[in-house]
């Protein structure tokens, strides 16, 4: 199995931690990430330190509270595949965070560094910005959580792409590896992905022009696909439709992208 691809794990109790790794676990510089099941009732307390955090009611609803601030009855949507945008809270350093989980809730932690603390903020759904991109099978629908225009975060970018059976997201392939503004930024990805049904499995291939990574995955429902630099395109099959949560982080929040040369002459098909 590659080692980029970390597959979902369930532990017992009211709290269930499906994926919980420090930067360093995923071999990353800038992202750290969780996705936690609550039970109802369970509170799920941590402190941010020397980092930022997104936290996201991916389903479910929950209360949030981060030192002295409380955000009641967050969280819009049973599953992801409601596809309407949901209710998210930014925290910076040193903030205390608690999650008390109002009915079953899945919560997505997003995390990266932060040298300066910053106001917390709640990024309601309708903050979201919502747009679709593509055409032909190459058709995707995107809800901006944290887009790069965000003010909130220092380095984090969170977005949830909608990607329908027999097409192709993150295509054609491109990349944000080279710290190379104005022409191209450095951010590392991580991709967080759902199916439906859920017995459903896309690929998705990560690789660099020198092919010194070149992998190709069999991701499962609620799998997590690690993108330290090159190309990530996702193919799904027919059949079954993908969802995924995106993270990237670099050392400026700027979303540059280059397309891979020998492909991107299908943007502009007629």
């Amino acid at each position: 199995m590659s080692y980029l691809l970390k597959k979902a794990k369930q532990t017992d109790g009211g709290i269930s931690f499906i994926h919980q790794y420090k930067m360093d676990d995923l071999g990353l510089a800038y992202i750290g990430f969780e996705v936690i099941d609550i039970s109802a009732g369970t509170e799920y307390l941590f402190e941010t330190h020397q980092l930022e955090v997104c936290v996201v009611v991916h389903t479910g609803k929950a209360n949030i509270k981060v030192d002295n601030q409380n955000f009641e009855n967050l969280g819009r949507r049973d599953s992801a595949f409601d596809k309407v945008p949901t209710d998210s809270v930014y925290a910076s350093s040193e903030r205390s965070v608690s999650i008390t989980a109002i009915d079953h809730a899945t919560i997505i932690l997003c995390f990266s560094k932060c040298s300066v603390q910053r106001p917390t903020q709640l990024i309601k759904a309708e903050d979201n910005t919502v747009e679709d991109r593509g055409k032909y099978a190459n058709q995707r629908h995107v809800h901006n959580i944290l887009p790069d225009s965000h003010e909130a975060s220092e380095n984090l970018l969170v977005v949830e792409v909608y990607t329908n059976q027999g097409n192709w997201s993150s295509y054609p392939p491109h990349k944000h590896d080279i710290d190379n503004l104005p022409h191209e930024s450095l951010l590392e990805e991580v991709y967080y992905h759902e199916m439906n049904p859920k017995q459903g499995f896309v690929f998705q291939r990560v690789y660099t022009d020198d092919r010194s990574i070149d992998e190709t995955m069999t991701v499962e429902n609620r799998d997590l696909v690690v993108v330290p630099k090159g190309y990530h395109p996702v193919g799904v099959p027919d059949g079954y439709d993908s969802y995924y949560l995106n993270v990237m982080a670099g050392p400026t929040k700027v979303w540059k992208f280059n397309n891979a040369k020998e492909h991107e002459w299908i943007i502009d098909r007629d």
